[in-house]
């Protein structure tokens, strides 16, 4: 056999035993006459030596191992006279008595170590040695931890985990569809599926009752860092529910992943705060609330004192960070550039410190008496230390989303954002639709397939911009980690969400005819929910960003690096597709 045992296996109960191991060269150490060599596999490291005195010849050829050479290695345990607590194999060490190179390796173009020397580019193009530093590799066992318990979870309520197809029809609505050609079909296309959405609603007409899936997905939309063009779903739906049943089995789900993966024991129901408050307080539908700065208006307290900004303002709206009045000039200005970056798009920045005294200093103290500062640092809960920071703007949206903006760059400079706290809730009644300046017609918030709230349906006919939706989101520590809905079960609601979204009902039964359709042959109350996995997996790891946590990613341009797609293909595919490729466009 190749060996008896793993390079993370070995204690000082081992000792005296003949072992094999076989994995990677991680280092060699040359020291007189013995050369250590610290051989590693997925499971961990063992120190080998090779004795000069004891076989010259083999020490010779350990002499001449590279880094990454695979190697097979059979010796006896002994305890290890300098002991290494970092490693779990840190007491014992193997003395060689053989070695056979299985393959040699070149130079790896960056260290294969937990501090890399490779830059991201360099590392996604050698991915497959990137996956050998521990970091990864941990990020990797982490997620298989995280997938096994999940199908645990959802077996131990009675769901069944049942495929979906990945070549479906391209849907209108959401996100820009992956589309792929039919050879057979000529001039018509598949797509990839953006979720399982209409076919899991399906499932339920069947009378699965409750099913799951751990389903990849995709989008060809602009990617960021907890963005890929697929991506992977814990896709949910249920029959003979409603709301609260859903979220409280998945915030159920949610606790033992907490308890089972990081040690962490929920007990307390996880907030629950309406779409229109978390805009309010938070400008976004995802807050972080790690930490408070709560957003409050000042419009009232602020207007009408001659700093025609504020006056002419449809918002105004402050944060206050607790202790930070000793924030300098210099700091000032930089959170002004901060704000004013082009992504942000806010015009400037108004604060005001408090001193010890209780007195008020602002920025634009020339406009406002003491009396007037004094009702603003009292509006906002201000004590002696706090400095607080206002945003105004001509469109209270997006002034508020300016001022989410500065509320995270805020928490993440007074250390309030810790990757080991978690702040989770579930932010609901969102509204059904939303504006498409683009489109210049109301579009789906979620998806076409959402239910409206009951006592909100009169309003489809009247005013629909102000119905809300049975839909849901998670979020923990500022991160939408899964969202969902109860859907619409009836074939005459349905085909007024469609009407409303500006199909004409031959454009809405040449696309969900078969949904449709199938709700006509008793189709059960239901609803779901689908959690990401990657970015579950990312915050249990305390990462940045989701790629870290997927085994090939995509780059920030949606490209595989490593495989160099995508790319052209030879002409003889595009004419069996029947396909021609228009000049790029030059402009």
């Amino acid at each position: 056999m190749f060996r008896t045992n793993t390079c993370g296996e070995l204690r000082i109960a081992d000792a005296g035993r003949e072992v094999t191991l076989a994995g990677w060269v991680q280092r060699v150490r040359r020291m007189g006459g013995m050369t250590f060599v610290d051989l590693r596999d997925r499971y961990g490291i063992t120190q080998v030596v090779f004795i000069d005195e004891e076989n010259a010849e083999l020490n010779a050829a350990a002499n001449r191992l590279g880094r990454e050479y695979v190697v097979q290695v059979v010796g006896k345990v002994a305890e290890r006279t300098s002991k290494n607590p970092h490693l779990s194999t840190g007491d014992i060490e193997v003395i060689a008595t053989t070695l056979n190179v299985l393959n040699p390796s070149e130079v790896p173009p960056f260290t294969i170590e937990d501090e890399s020397d490779g830059g991201d580019d360099l590392r996604m193009r050698y991915r497959y040695l990137d996956l050998r530093r521990t970091p990864v590799r941990r990020n990797l066992e982490l997620r298989h931890r995280m997938t096994m318990e999940v199908r645990r979870y959802l077996d131990s309520k009675g769901f069944l985990e049942i495929e979906t197809p990945m070549l479906v029809g391209s849907t209108p609505e959401g996100a820009r569809d992956f589309i792929v050609p039919s050879r057979m079909n000529p001039g018509q296309f598949y797509a990839l599926p953006q979720s399982p959405q209409t076919l899991k609603q399906l499932l339920m007409v069947s009378g699965m009752d409750r099913y799951f899936q751990i389903v990849k997905c995709f989008r060809d939309e602009d990617l960021r860092a907890d963005r890929q063009p697929e991506f992977t779903q814990i896709d949910c739906e249920m029959s003979f529910i409603e709301q609260d049943d859903i979220i409280n089995l998945f915030e159920g789900m949610a606790k033992h992943l907490f308890k089972e993966i990081r040690g962490v024991e929920l007990t307390e129901p996880f907030q629950r705060m309406p779409w229109a408050d978390a805009m309010k307080y938070y400008g976004s539908d995802k807050p972080d609330l790690r930490f408070d700065m709560k957003f409050v208006e000042l419009m009232d307290v602020l207007k009408g004192h001659g700093f025609s900004v504020f006056d002419n303002a449809a918002y105004i709206g402050g944060i206050c960070a607790k202790g930070a009045a000793t924030y300098t000039r210099k700091q000032l200005d930089q959170l002004t550039e901060f704000v004013k970056r082009p992504q942000i798009g806010a015009k400037g920045l108004v604060y005001a410190r408090v001193g010890e005294d209780g007195t008020v200093k602002s920025s634009v103290d020339k406009f406002y008496d003491q009396a007037t500062l004094q009702q603003m640092a009292a509006a906002m809960s201000a004590e002696p230390g706090d400095l607080i920071l206002i945003i105004s703007g001509d469109d209270a949206m997006k002034a508020r989303k300016q001022l989410c903006e500065l509320r995270l760059e805020m928490g993440r400079q007074l250390g309030l954002r810790d990757k080991n706290k978690f702040a989770c809730l579930w932010v609901v009644d969102f509204p059904m639709f939303e504006w498409s300046d683009e489109e210049q017609r109301l579009m789906a918030m979620h998806h076409p397939f959402t239910h409206p709230k009951d006592e909100d349906i009169p309003m489809l006919d009247t005013d629909p911009a102000a119905v809300r939706a049975d839909a849901y989101d998670m979020v923990i520590n500022g991160i939408e980690v899964g969202g969902g809905s109860i859907r619409i079960h009836d074939s005459a609601l349905q085909a007024k969400m469609f009407e409303i979204l500006g199909f004409t009902p031959e454009r809405a039964q040449e696309q969900f005819g078969f949904l449709m359709n199938a709700f006509k042959y008793g189709a059960p109350p239901h609803g779901g929910l689908a959690y990401g996995l990657d970015r579950w997996v990312s915050i249990f790891a305390g990462l940045d960003s989701i790629r870290d946590c997927i085994a090939f990613p995509k780059n920030n341009s949606g490209r595989d690096v490593m495989l160099d797609a995508p790319a052209p293909v030879e002409q003889k595919q595009l004419d069996e597709l029947q396909l021609l490729i228009a000049p790029a466009d030059k402009k």
